[in-house]
């Protein structure tokens, strides 16, 4: 079966590729898709159902899409959805980063709590859907550490590795992260429908 994934990001497309190794997996740009969802549902799930379903209208391929974020206790779960364009719409990763840590300044470290979460919708060829969510907790620090990974890498701090993921290697990372978890979900899902 082959798998398309509904996204443009470059980062999550080699991520996902490298975790679901074995199957036959492309990006929405391999497979000749050109569409940008409009994500704008309330939940991690809701906004990976858009994206999977505005691919899955144009290929008759089984679609994964994640939504993914990170929620920061002191900020009441924020940025969550809205990780991606936390600084506003237009925004760069440095910028939300750079909000993030503003947002933070003066939190002691033991009050810094957060995770990453992720959610995976997949559907299938016939239409049935499926979701798949993976959390990862962590700290959030007071600088950057490491410029591997993307996004808030390198402030997420995991202490059982004693290292942010922007320090971590793609392996030690790809083996712990919020969407491992839940990639490991959904492929011990297909292994399941021996697909």
């Amino acid at each position: 079966m082959d798998f398309v994934i509904a996204t443009n990001n470059k980062d999550k497309v080699k991520e996902i590729k490298a975790i679901l190794a074995g199957h036959n997996v492309m990006s929405q740009s391999e497979a000749g898709i050109n569409v940008e969802a409009v994500e704008d549902g309330t939940t991690f799930a809701e906004n990976a159902l858009i994206k999977a379903r505005s691919i899955k209208k144009l290929t008759d391929c089984a679609i994964i899409a994640d939504d993914s974020g990170i929620e920061v206790d002191y900020l009441n779960g924020a940025p969550g959805i809205y990780s991606a364009r936390y600084a506003g719409e237009g925004c760069t990763t440095d910028d939300c980063n750079e909000k993030l840590l503003r947002e933070l300044s003066g939190v002691p470290y033991e009050k810094r709590t957060g995770r990453y979460i992720c959610c995976m919708a997949l559907i299938l060829p016939d239409g049935e859907e499926h979701t798949f969510e993976g959390r990862c907790d962590g700290y959030i620090l007071e600088e950057y550490r490491g410029s591997n990974g993307f996004g808030y890498d390198p402030l997420f701090f995991k202490p059982e590795i004693g290292m942010t993921f922007g320090e971590a290697t793609p392996e030690v990372k790809d083996k712990l992260s919020h969407r491992y978890i839940a990639l490991k979900k959904l492929s011990d899902f297909l292994k399941e429908k021996n697909i």
